[in-house]
């Protein structure tokens, strides 16, 4: 009989926290159920730590480890964007503007590269300088699948000719 009303009890409980969620925001029970998992895995591992049973948890650690750091080269292979977080880890800065080391990237161009960069002739009018720079810029914007180099060199180009 007891046991009923324990059941019972437990339902009561169930309805009242099943009501409470639905009145409270999302970004409150996000947290609320982030901090039951970690307490949830906290006594788990404490659990099993007592009970002397922690020993294949460190088992399956080691064994994840060892598996990612295998299957890390063929990740790198399939995705462009962990390859760049690889190499900017390790040090190595691969694929990155900065192995071109010319004038441009330190912001000095001459006004004969620049009037080249634009593909126009040397005089040109600062009308014709915008109409070539927009247009090239249109063609290699990064947002557009072109060079961040290539971008930096046509505006500065730009800059270079219609400063003087």
């Amino acid at each position: 009989m007891i046991q009923i009303y324990l059941i019972l009890l437990l339902l009561i409980i169930i309805y009242f926290t099943g009501r409470s969620f639905l009145k409270t925001s999302s970004v409150l029970i996000s947290k609320y159920t982030k901090i039951v998992i970690f307490c949830l895995i906290g006594f788990l591992i404490l659990f099993l730590t007592a009970t002397g049973r922690l020993n294949w948890l460190f088992a399956v650690i080691g064994l994840a480890f060892a598996f990612i750091l295998r299957l890390t080269p063929i990740l790198l292979n399939y995705a462009p964007h962990i390859r760049r977080l690889w190499h900017y880890f390790s040090g190595s800065q691969h694929g990155t503007s900065e192995r071109h080391g010319t004038n441009s990237a330190k912001g000095k161009m001459s006004i004969e590269e620049a009037y080249e960069v634009l593909g126009l002739k040397p005089g040109a009018s600062e009308d014709s300088i915008i109409a070539a720079h927009r247009k090239l810029i249109l063609k290699n914007h990064p947002d557009r699948g072109g060079s961040d180099y290539l971008a930096s060199k046509i505006n500065l180009a730009k800059k270079t000719l219609i400063k003087k």
